[in-house]
């Protein structure tokens, strides 16, 4: 059984420790069973490679590594860090994940 997150795939998250401390990036992929997430632009590491198909000259690639969840917070539309909750929505009666500090939804 997974585990519940905070953090979905597409949500704009905010650094909150770590290397990349205070970057936004929006999350590309998401490991339950590590609790890690991989976010575009950050954690960037640099990867040598052997030519490949792909990459017909070989040499340095940067790409993202992936980080804790615990170190990502997500960022409301006003591009503030928020912390998460869970709400009814009465219109639809379903669960709703809201903004602790403005009481927004977050979509």
């Amino acid at each position: 059984m997974k585990k519940k997150l905070h953090i979905k795939k597409s949500d704009n998250v905010m650094v909150i420790s770590g290397d990349s401390k205070g970057q936004q990036g929006r999350v590309l992929l998401i490991n339950h069973s590590k609790e890690t997430a991989i976010v575009e632009g950050i954690n960037m590491v640099s990867k040598h490679t052997k030519p490949n198909a792909d990459n017909p000259k070989g040499g340095i690639i940067h790409k993202e590594a992936p980080i804790r969840i615990s170190n990502l917070m997500i960022v409301d539309s006003k591009g503030n860090p928020t912390r998460v909750g869970r709400q009814l929505d009465e219109k639809t009666n379903k669960m709703v994940r809201v903004s602790i500090k403005s009481g927004e939804v977050i979509k």
